[in-house]
């Protein structure tokens, strides 16, 4: 059966935008809120900024391994939902739901306990694995101290956003967010500086900022999941609930999505010491460009998420049909975005580098070139993130991406790179689409896997006598595009 990519059916885009807006709006504010401490940081000294920054470099892994965490357990998350909706064995589907969050807040509370305990203990050797500056470590492990806390309660509000997000609650993160972002401006601006009666403790003071405004949204988000949600039915009380029935099907699904989120995060910080090691002029052309590829790709970014939450939801009703349709429409919206984003890197690139009035000629250069590659390479980014972080993550192949993501990533794109910029010394265009290859080849493979039907995976409720519709891959094989 052939589907096709782009189709008149407003009621599914409507679908899609509705949980997609959101999440882009609040990955928006995220951005603003770093860029907020950047600046009240950096008006300090460069090093509070250098330390903070390199502090948060550890921290940000926390954050991608809870990421890992959250996007995982979605994928369940998502299809018991669907199968409550549809009355699909909806007693069991509503337990496993509760299990699921159960299990992923118990990890995340593990994962919280073993970053802070490494934060305490051992905050002047973590920094110098950054670097060497004496200043700059005194001052990160200041940072560090205040921050131990803030990993509990930023792991668990980061998860059950996803969990919330993944029942079609994306309304309350958003203004949850909001709130946020004026708890943290207020915090930053008493505590650095030293304002409206507060003492003043500059680097400290920051990351006291940041640690009551993630006891703002962990309050908000968690006081919603126990007390008042509906959709999961989340209490207190089921944190201590049995969940060895559903354990192994868990690790299945979840276990591989963190994995290679953090593979990937190690691969992608690999790329930027590559980056770093060609010089300072490419590292300040590559740093002009990051915020331009941010804000491009918001909304691809939600689209994702909203791929995998309208995949899972989809297929918990059982219609397979519906669900290959809608991968297809998926692909093609992608496309249609990715080419989107590209047009406006395209006409903000000159803009943007000008307003650069400190760099050098030479890093305008390179900026320029950089940036062309970008939009060459996000219309290949854009389609298959949708692809592989949504639809495909949403059906359960969990597995086969967490795979097929670090070999693309480790076998081609990273050698390619290391030979295009210290071997064959190519143009920083060529340099940059050597690095960002596997998200060319991706977008192949991901057309090809979601062609195959193959990525349609069962998700058992721990009930034995649960059993779900035949693999559409039995039922279609290689369906055309």
């Amino acid at each position: 059966m052939r589907y096709p990519f782009f189709d008149r059916e407003p009621k599914f885009y409507r679908n899609v935008f509705t949980l997609a807006l959101p999440i882009a709006a609040q990955s928006l504010i995220t951005i603003g809120v770093n860029m907020l401490d950047t600046i009240m940081v950096g008006s300090l000294s460069e090093t509070a900024l250098s330390a903070t920054s390199l502090a948060n470099s550890f921290i940000g892994i926390f954050q991608i391994f809870c990421m890992g965490l959250g996007m995982g357990a979605s994928v369940p998350i998502a299809r018991y939902y669907g199968m409550k909706k549809g009355n699909v064995d909806e007693q069991g589907a509503e337990h496993a739901l509760r299990q699921t969050v159960c299990l992923m807040l118990r990890l995340t509370l593990l994962l919280a306990s073993l970053f802070a305990l490494a934060t305490a203990l051992f905050p002047n050797l973590i920094m110098r694995s950054y670097t060497e500056d004496e200043s700059i470590i005194e001052m990160g492990a200041v940072y560090f101290r205040w921050s131990v806390p803030a990993y509990f309660f930023a792991g668990a509000s980061l998860t059950s956003t996803i969990a919330l997000r993944s029942v079609r609650q994306v309304r309350l993160p958003l203004l949850v967010s909001i709130g946020a972002f004026f708890v943290n401006l207020l915090a930053n601006y008493a505590f650095i500086f030293g304002k409206l009666g507060a003492p003043r403790m500059e680097v400290a003071g920051a990351a006291l900022g940041t640690l009551i405004a993630r006891i703002f949204e962990a309050a908000m988000i968690l006081g919603y999941l126990f007390l008042v949600d509906k959709e999961i039915g989340f209490r207190l009380k089921h944190l201590f609930m049995k969940t060895r029935s559903l354990l192994g099907e868990y690790i299945r699904i979840c276990i591989p999505v963190l994995i290679s989120d953090g593979i990937l995060a190690i691969g992608n910080n690999t790329v930027a010491m590559v980056i770093g090691h060609l010089g300072k002029t490419f590292v300040s052309a590559n740093a002009i460009t990051a915020v331009t590829q941010q804000l491009s790709t918001v909304m691809v970014q939600g689209v994702c998420q909203a791929g995998a939450i309208v995949t899972g939801q989809t297929l918990g009703t059982g219609k397979e049909e519906r669900t290959m349709k809608q991968g297809y429409l998926f692909f093609g919206l992608g496309l249609a975005l990715g080419l989107v984003s590209a047009l406006f890197i395209a006409i903000a690139k000159n803009p943007i580098i000008a307003s650069y009035t400190g760099v050098g000629e030479e890093t305008r250069r390179i900026a320029g070139q950089l940036m062309l590659a970008i939009s060459f390479i996000i219309v290949f980014q854009a389609t298959n993130s949708i692809m592989t972080k949504g639809v495909l993550r949403g059906g359960g192949d969990t597995k086969m991406l967490m795979i097929t993501d670090n070999v693309f990533l480790w076998v081609i794109s990273i050698p390619l790179g290391i030979l295009a910029g210290f071997v064959f010394h190519f143009s920083p265009f060529w340099i940059y689409v050597c690095l960002k290859s596997d998200q060319i080849i991706k977008t192949g493979w991901s057309f090809l896997r979601l062609r195959s039907g193959k990525w349609i995976r069962k998700i058992g409720t721990g009930n034995d006598s649960t059993k779900e519709p035949a693999d559409v891959a039995d039922k279609s094989g290689g369906n055309e595009g």
